[in-house]
């Protein structure tokens, strides 16, 4: 068998450094997407020297602990608004 893929679905990067790494997953009750979903992050974390991690979720939220590494799940509507305050 090959070596697995992972993927984070969006780098924010402010110049060359990678300032937010963000997955969307609609849910993530499911614990085999959950943990694919957050793995992606702390690995890419690892990789790129970022410690700024977010989930866009439908409707979970809340702060876990995942190796070492803090992820926050945020609720989509909430994070829309938030991306119109930091655009003022």
């Amino acid at each position: 068998m090959g070596r697995q893929q992972r993927e984070v679905d969006f780098v924010i990067t402010k110049g060359v450094k990678v300032r937010e790494l963000i997955q969307v997953c609609y849910d993530v009750s499911d614990f085999s997407t959950k943990k694919r979903e957050v793995e992606n992050l702390v690995k890419a974390s690892e990789k790129l020297g970022c410690d700024s991690l977010k989930v866009i979720t439908w409707n979970y939220e809340g702060v876990e602990e995942v190796d070492g590494k803090k992820v926050e799940f945020v609720k989509a509507w909430k994070w829309f608004l938030s991306i119109e305050r930091r655009l003022k």
